[in-house]
């Protein structure tokens, strides 16, 4: 990762009216910190009984109320009250960093950062704040008397908000975040999953997650009543949340703010709060694939072995024939091994009778395809790690670079999918990738809290309901509202492998009319540029795109962007998203909307100032309706520039993609 520049102003803190100082004199009884323009500010203190606690405002107003810090351990003893001040350290950090792939292509790290270190008999407590423009992080950093291992019971980490302001979220489930959104108040929640985002009474937007979650439980959040919401750490099987020796660096706590809802979405905070790669990842290579994948979800073949087989070395050679005649760089297959007959005893080396892996490999080769492996793990989590070394060196002397691992199912241990342990895991699985080149998406796994700059394999996880949940044996398809929540909520915290670009919406064809996709066709255009992934599948049977004109837009949308920017939209209502491609002029815009149709304007400023654009608009046709008429479409081009406008119609659950090319 290139940093193009460092301005680290150290031990500086704007202090109060904004006096600067080199360290904290904890004289007064309100330290504060503000972010570099002065929008957001944190408040920190200790109490009359020593507990540690902050408050945030945001342009002005009180955004988060006291809330508490701090740590309930497994001994008895506690590191959330009882402390002294001992130190503060703060500083102001300014750089620019060049990330190998990702909505943008630099990014700017720049925010004001405050150390408060606390000692009580337990040991220390330092409470670190990176405060930016567009919110702030906090994390702890711990450090047990007497060489005492750490072992955390609680953590008490609190939000105080105003319990009348409205969020949307899905509940926690320990194994799963495959759950439909849910919009009520404050006051309406139990147990939530983050990232959790909000409205305040006085329209301020937020969103709480986690950033750089390594060797530590997932996250969630619970309502403690009058909107002081807690922090949950997912347990082990014995209570316990966290295990480890003397020392900790937790994973940071973040607040997303912002004036309007698409200010969350162009913050880099999540990903700037996580470290610079070491190493060279140049060999990771963003791509769009196809599979033998989606025929299985509508009941036309099977994962296991038999007569409907998907997973044959004639099928993969026609999959791979396909993909090369349309410019796709990947082929995933799964299926391909033992295992799938009982759903136990996978072996990731050995292949069905019907299915050469090597021959595959080797004409997917021939062809400029990628194969993407499939590790589907049934939660035998501890026999795919023994399997693990053999199977990626394996994989690396076939030349194989990418691998979407699976995680259906309780882990079979016992223990849950996002608690210390698995989450051990799922890093143990990218650094063993990483040694020897080679990718991973991950789905049923843990969310994602911006690791895929300090390990750029990590191209997607899944994390949430994707294209799968339209599918014939979901027992609900996800409602229209569903991809106009996503952007503000699950996206927030990193890509997503969504697997978009369903042509044949309905499944008549098949004998199936009770299940569906509710969108349009040209909403699952505009999702390649809304959703986010440097892995974007095609994911409709090639016999649903031979010949069809829209196929064009999946054939040229980039993967890789220099530039992203949301233009317009509200959680869960509607979202316009223009993406401008690597090493080209060219930009993307993708728009989409829920149940409701709705026009919107585009102020076409964002393009380059004096070059005409041929824009090629693939929108809803003005009977397209997508309960009745899901697979009507235009196609249309005009010329355009920086000074156009552009009015579009959305029908309901419709979109539009647009390419803004420089011929």
């Amino acid at each position: 990762m290139r940093t193009f520049f460092v301005m680290c102003l150290g031990l500086v803190l704007i202090l109060g009216a904004g006096s600067f100082i080199g360290s904290c004199s904890y004289q007064t009884s309100v330290e504060s910190i503000s972010s570099p323009n002065g929008s957001v500010k944190v408040h920190f203190d200790i109490d009359s009984v020593g507990k540690p606690f902050y408050k945030v405002q945001f342009n002005g107003q009180s955004i988060i109320q006291r809330s508490d810090l701090g740590f309930q351990l497994g001994d008895g003893e506690n590191l959330f009250s009882h402390f002294k001040m001992v130190d503060c350290q703060v500083n102001h950090f300014d750089e620019v960093w060049e990330a190998f792939w990702g909505p943008s292509q630099y990014v700017r790290n720049n925010y004001n950062e405050a150390v408060y270190t606390l000692k009580n008999k337990a040991g220390l407590l330092k409470v670190v704040f990176r405060v930016y423009d567009s919110g702030l992080g906090f994390r702890y950093e711990v450090e047990r008397a007497n060489q005492q291992p750490i072992i955390i019971k609680e953590e008490k980490t609190a939000f105080k908000l105003p319990a009348d302001s409205k969020c949307w979220w899905i509940p926690v489930d320990d194994d799963s975040y495959e759950k439909i959104y849910q919009q009520t108040l404050v006051s309406g929640i139990d147990s939530v999953q983050t990232p959790l985002t909000l409205i305040t009474p006085d329209s301020t937007y937020l969103s709480i997650h986690e950033a750089a979650l390594v060797n530590f439980p997932s996250m969630t959040i619970r309502n403690s009543g009058n909107g002081y919401l807690q922090s949950r750490l997912v347990p082990d099987t014995i209570g316990h949340v966290y295990k480890g020796d003397n020392t900790l660096i937790s994973p940071w706590r973040t607040i997303q703010l912002g004036k309007q809802a698409v200010d969350l979405i162009n913050s880099d905070l999540i990903v700037n709060l996580n470290e610079e790669a070491q190493g060279d990842f140049s060999w990771v290579k963003p791509m769009k694939y196809t599979g033998i994948w989606w025929e299985m979800h509508l009941g036309l073949k099977t994962w296991h072995g038999g007569d409907r087989h998907g997973a044959t070395t004639a099928h993969a050679k026609e999959m791979i024939d396909f993909a090369a005649a349309n410019g796709i760089q990947g082929l995933l297959v799964e299926g391909w091994n033992i295992g799938w007959d009982e759903w136990k005893d996978f072996d990731y080396c050995r292949s069905y009778d019907d299915y050469n892996l090597e021959e595959v490999v080797s004409y997917a080769r021939q062809n400029g395809v990628e194969i993407v492996m499939h590790n589907e793990t049934a939660g035998y989590v501890n026999e795919y790690e023994q399997q693990i070394p053999k199977a990626f060196d394996y994989y690396q002397k076939l030349g194989i670079k990418y691998i979407k691992t699976g995680y259906v199912g309780p882990v079979k241990s016992g223990e849950p999918h996002h608690g210390q342990r698995m989450v051990k895991h799922y890093q143990y699985v990218l650094e063993e990738a990483a040694k020897r080149q080679i990718c991973i998406l991950g789905h049923e796994h843990i969310k994602p809290t911006g690791l895929n700059r300090t390990w750029p394999n990590l191209l997607a996880v899944e994390s949430a309901r994707g294209q799968e949940y339209n599918a014939p044996w979901a027992p609900e398809n996800n409602p229209p509202e569903h991809v106009a929540i996503l952007p503000y909520t699950r996206l927030l915290a990193g890509p997503m492998d969504y697997t978009p670009g369903l042509f044949r919406l309905t499944y008549e064809k098949h004998g199936i009319t009770d299940k569906r996709a509710y969108s349009t066709l040209a909403q699952q255009l505009a999702l390649y540029v809304v959703c986010h992934s440097p892995a974007q599948m095609a994911c409709d049977l090639p016999e649903n795109y031979v010949g069809h004109p829209a196929f064009e837009f999946i054939k040229n949308v980039p993967v890789n962007w220099s530039r992203s920017l949301a233009l317009d939209g509200e959680i869960g209502e509607y979202l316009v998203m223009v993406r401008k491609a690597r090493n080209s002029d060219c930009w993307y815009l993708g728009a989409i909307t829920n149940r409701q149709k709705r026009t919107v304007t585009i102020d076409c400023s964002f393009l380059k100032p004096d070059i005409d654009y041929k824009c090629v608009i693939y929108r809803d046709a003005n009977t397209t309706d997508f309960l009745n008429k899901p697979h009507e479409l235009m196609i249309e081009t005009m010329l355009v520039n920086a000074q156009s406008d552009i009015e579009l119609k959305l029908a309901n659950g419709g979109g539009v993609a647009i390419e803004f090319r420089v011929d």
